[in-house]
């Protein structure tokens, strides 16, 4: 049988690190999409697309920042298809739960002319600890606004290992998976969880979507990242998303992991210690 080899784009991201490790764990032959590799892959230079799509047969696709943004789209159409033209049999594409800019991507991904899985993910748990709230979180005074809104978040480590099996196993050729935790949570109680685990006294205060990103431009955030904070928080963040699936179970046999294990696990790595 030919070895397949296995083009992961984000390599070194939240849920791509962690794909690549699986994969290349279980013997897989693993090429890593990122601007710091040889060949390099850079989704804002489609001259660096062929090189890393060379001798490829299944790629994890995962878009920065988000398949919500503008050309979003339109950079799907050109890498899917010069991926179909280069050979690559399935398509894995990481998507966002409840985002309907994401789904046109999808319908992208879908009528590809190859094999493909959508992982539609609910928000991440390591969007405390590797992401945007992780800075409030260290200066103990977490303000955001829809502070009452319920989110089944969605650890990666579970994102990673349902991406690994669709890749491998074509029982998973045509599926659609939502992933969420196996609870609701609000940024107050995760905030409260935090503070638990980590022994510190972290505030959660409510505010609203102006005051938020009044507070973003104050801290000289760039305009098209609050205008894409904006668009997960006023479209992402309503009552359809919150609703838990049991679609990691169906794929995995066993549950999500909990927000209080991830909290745990993270505490003991002391990247919510503020340096003294």
């Amino acid at each position: 049988m030919k070895e397949k080899k296995i083009l992961v784009l984000g390599g070194k991201g939240k849920t791509g690190r962690k794909v690549a490790e699986r994969l290349t764990n279980l013997g897989e032959t693993v090429r890593l999409g990122s601007r710091s590799e040889t060949p390099s892959f850079d989704w804002d230079n489609r001259e660096t697309w062929a090189a890393a799509l060379d001798g490829i047969d299944m790629v994890y696709i995962t878009f920065q920042p988000d398949l919500a943004v503008p050309g979003a789209r339109k950079a799907i159409e050109e890498f899917t298809a010069l991926a179909v033209k280069s050979g690559v049999q399935k398509m894995v594409l990481l998507s966002g739960k409840g985002e309907k800019e994401a789904e046109l991507c999808e319908q992208v991904v879908m009528n590809a002319g190859a094999d493909w899985t959508i992982v539609r993910a609910s928000w991440f748990n390591q969007n405390f600890s590797e992401s945007f709230f992780l800075d409030p979180i260290l200066a103990g005074h977490v303000a955001l606004p829809k502070g009452e809104a319920l989110i089944p978040f969605i650890d990666t480590d579970d994102i990673a290992d349902v991406v690994v099996e669709s890749l491998l196993d074509d029982k998973h050729k045509g599926q659609i998976y939502e992933l969420t935790g196996g609870r609701q949570l609000t940024f107050k109680q995760v905030t409260g969880e935090i503070s638990n685990v980590t022994g510190r006294d972290i505030v959660f205060t409510p505010i609203t979507m102006e005051e938020y990103k009044k507070m973003l431009k104050e801290y000289q955030v760039p305009e098209d990242y609050i205008w894409l904070i904006n668009y997960l928080f006023t479209e992402v963040l309503v009552e359809k998303n919150s609703i838990v699936t049991n679609d990691i179970q169906k794929v995995l046999g066993r549950k999500a992991k909990d927000f209080s294990e991830y909290a745990r696990e993270t505490a003991l790595t002391g990247i919510w210690n503020p340096e003294k």
